[in-house]
């Protein structure tokens, strides 16, 4: 069987804890990727769910937060702030005031 060489890009970190992970498991990455590959062509589906939240929920999740924001912020008296206020607290907060 001839061979083919696959080239993927990882984070860097990500790649060293995959590295560690696969030599506990006893193991090569290159191995842990051929099993991969072998287990989504023989079941014709990838092994795992991907899956990603609706929209709505994300939608609703932000909102959501935008009002306990706007929540806090009135409790603490500070819904009422001009764009230039709000800039001058940044500011201090990056110059750590």
């Amino acid at each position: 069987m001839s061979q083919s060489a696959f080239t993927i890009r990882l984070d860097s970190e990500l790649k060293t804890q995959f590295d560690s992970l696969c030599e506990e498991f006893g193991m090569s990455t290159n191995t842990a990727f051929n099993i991969y590959v072998r287990q989504v062509v023989r079941n014709r589906r990838i092994p795992f769910t991907i899956e990603a939240p609706a929209k709505d929920d994300v939608m609703a999740k932000g909102r959501a937060a935008f009002y306990a924001m706007r929540q806090a912020a009135a409790e603490a008296g500070v819904q009422d702030m001009s764009l230039d206020e709000i800039n001058e607290e940044i500011r201090l907060a990056r110059e750590g005031r």
